[in-house]
């Protein structure tokens, strides 16, 4: 409004103008000094501490700049405003739909190793099931090595009883040695092999436990994975945690985590392979030793059977000359009679023999001759 009471109407300022920030001015007070002031002591209260008309209009002109640059400031921060909200709307959205998509494949990772782990311990299970067995056959045929030793060991006694001639160290007793040794060794081998039966089994164990530990911890972490997958802004049991952002000190990573149950499937792995190797060696040893076993056995009947026929051959030959010895004694005998007889039958004639050279021992003289009925 101007001094003669025409209201001007001010052009409103583009947006772009920011506050006005006018200077200030020190305004003096209009002393009542010029020509036409009244100088009376009745008007002197009303004449101080004026300020000017035109610095009346100035200072409205300023207060109206102030509100339109103030408006238009908060008109832009409102328009800023919603923008950040619509942007943090929209970036919330995003990151909770990321953060879902996240969980899923998350889920997608526990359920994985969680299946390996239950299949590694179902094979874990079923393999040491199958190891229990080999011990058992393990333990059956360690049983079972004890009556042959024992049969062994009393034939050895039983030939020690015999008689001096015939207490010979021949193929029947090595035989028998061979197989009371090779008894002893598959006996001992049978115990190592038990014990590292019982040791595996032992340790397959102890890893399905592994696993099944780290199986119950997936089981759990699906399950709380899985019920946050299913929270959304309308659930009704979300509520505030302050403190749940902060990261545990003792927190895995995700290489750690795969690591982790990794090296656990492949140790048991291992001794899963470990154990069916030992099965394996424990189907050829009972194979080996029942074959050694069988053959030696084969081995000490042969060597019994033609002992048996030399001893029968031996004894068949000594009942053929025991029968001829007894049959040349008793000729003998008779010999020997027969010669008493003879000798008795020469006395006579040995009696006529001496006789007769008595008598012609008495010839004379130079009939005492040499002749040839003397040598007679």
């Amino acid at each position: 409004m101007s001094q003669t009471g025409i209201l001007v109407t001010q052009e409103p300022a583009p947006q772009s103008v920011q506050v006005c920030d006018l200077p200030h001015k020190t305004y003096e007070i209009d002393r009542n000094t010029g020509p036409y002031s009244s100088s009376g002591l009745a008007t002197a209260g009303f004449r101080s501490a004026k300020y000017l008309q035109e610095e009346w209009y100035q200072n409205n002109y300023t207060c109206y700049q102030e509100a339109f640059a103030n408006r238009d400031f908060s008109e832009c921060n409102r328009n800023e405003c919603k923008n950040l909200a619509s942007e943090t709307e929209a970036l919330c959205q995003r990151t909770q739909e990321d953060s879902n998509r996240k969980i899923g494949e998350r889920l997608q990772d526990i359920h994985f190793w969680k299946s390996e782990l239950q299949r590694e311990i179902e094979d874990l299970v079923a393999e040491t099931d199958l190891l229990i067995d080999q011990k058992r056959r393990l333990e059956r045929a360690l049983d079972a090595t004890e009556i042959p030793f024992s049969i062994a060991r009393d034939n050895l006694q039983c030939r020690e009883r015999r008689q001096p001639p015939d207490l010979v160290r021949d193929a029947v007793g090595t035989e028998l040695l061979k197989e009371a040794e090779l008894i002893r060794n598959i006996q001992e081998l049978l115990k190592r092999t038990l014990m590292q039966a019982i040791n595996q089994i032992r340790l397959n164990r102890e890893h399905k436990e592994i696993c099944e530990m780290d199986w119950s911890d997936k089981v759990e972490t699906y399950n709380i994975d899985e019920t946050c997958a299913r929270y959304n802004n309308q659930s009704s049991s979300i509520q505030f945690h302050p403190y749940s952002s902060k990261y545990e000190d003792s927190a895995s990573s995700p290489e750690t985590w795969g690591k982790f149950s990794h090296d656990t499937i492949y140790r048991a792995e291992r001794e899963k392979m470990a154990s069916v190797n030992l099965r394996h060696l424990i189907d050829n040893i009972l194979s080996d030793t029942a074959e050694d076993l069988r053959l030696q056995c084969d081995t000490v009947n042969l060597a019994f059977a033609k002992c048996c026929e030399e001893l029968e051959d031996a004894k068949y030959k000594l009942q053929n000359h025991l029968i001829k010895t007894l049959q040349e004694i008793s000729d003998q005998e008779n010999n020997i009679a027969s010669l008493k007889q003879a000798i008795k039958d020469k006395e006579t004639p040995m009696k006529v023999a001496q006789t007769r050279l008595y008598q012609r021992a008495h010839r004379p003289n130079m009939d005492l001759c040499r002749d040839t009925a003397q040598f007679r």
